[in-house]
C-alpha cells in the first residue's frame, strides 16, 4: 500500500510516519518510508536547492517544477519498484503538498499544478493520504520554538501564505475520499490510533 502524509509544517506528521512505520514492522511486513523532497540521490540535490534560505530568488514556477522533478525521479526509481514487491510505501508529503503549498498557497494556477503532478507520478498515487491538520496559531507556537537560523526557505513562510495552504488542504479534503483529515491538536498517541484504524479499514476490504 502506498500512504501519504500531508500537513503544514510542524503538524506532526513526521512523527506519525515513525510511529506507523513501528506499527508495520512490528507485523513482519516490508516498509519503506520516504521524503519530499527527497529520497534518491538526484532528488536529495534538488531537495538542496529547493529548502536552501539563501535561494530567496526562486521563482514560483521554477519552486514548482524542482519538487515535480524529484518526485517524478522518487516515483520510478523507488516507489513503482516497491510496491511491486508488496512493500508498504509512507511517504512524508507527495504531490498534494504541491497542489497546496504551490497552488493554493503561492497562488499557481491550481489546474495547472495538477496537470503537471499528474505527468510527474503518472499513475501512482497514494491509496490514502493522511491531512494533520492544525491550526496556524498552533503551527506558529510549535514553530517558534525553533532557532531561525534552522528553519528552511519554506518554513520562513508568511502566515498569509499558510493559511492559503491549508485553505487548501481543507478543500482537497472534501473533494476526495483518498483524504482522511485528522485533528493534529490531538495527542499524539490518539492520532496514531485514528491512523491505525484507517488503515486496517482498507485492508479489511
Amino acid at each position: 500500500m502506498f500512504i501519504s502524509f500531508e500537513g503544514l509544517d510542524f503538524c506532526g506528521k513526521s512523527t506519525q510516519v515513525r510511529l506507523l512505520e513501528e506499527n508495520l514492522l512490528a507485523k513482519d511486513l516490508q516498509v519503506k518510508i520516504i521524503r519530499e523532497p527527497g529520497g534518491t540521490s538526484i532528488s536529495e540535490e534538488i531537495r538542496k536547492i529547493l529548502l536552501d534560505k539563501d535561494n530567496s530568488e526562486m521563482f514560483i514556477e521554477t519552486e514548482l517544477l524542482l519538487f515535480s522533478a524529484s518526485r517524478a525521479q522518487l516515483v520510478r526509481e523507488i516507489i513503482i519498484p516497491l510496491l511491486k514487491k508488496n512493500y508498504y510505501v509512507i511517504s512524508d508529503r507527495f504531490h498534494d503538498s504541491s497542489i497546496a503549498y504551490q497552488g493554493y498557497g503561492r497562488g499557481v494556477d491550481v489546474d495547472s499544478v495538477i496537470e503537471i503532478q499528474n505527468f510527474a507520478v503518472g499513475n501512482s498515487f497514494p491509496r490514502i493520504s493522511f491531512f494533520i491538520d492544525i491550526p496556524i496559531e498552533v503551527m506558529l507556537e510549535r514553530r517558534a520554538k525553533f532557532s531561525s537560523e534552522s528553519l528552511d526557505r519554506i518554513e520562513r513562510s508568511e502566515n498569509d501564505f499558510y493559511q492559503k495552504v491549508r485553505s487548501g488542504y481543507n478543500k482537497m479534503c472534501e473533494e476526495s475520499d483518498r483524504f482522511k483529515l485528522i485533528d493534529g491538536t490531538l495527542s499524539v498517541d490518539d492520532i496514531h490510533k485514528q491512523i491505525i484504524k484507517e488503515i486496517s479499514l482498507i485492508e479489511s476490504n
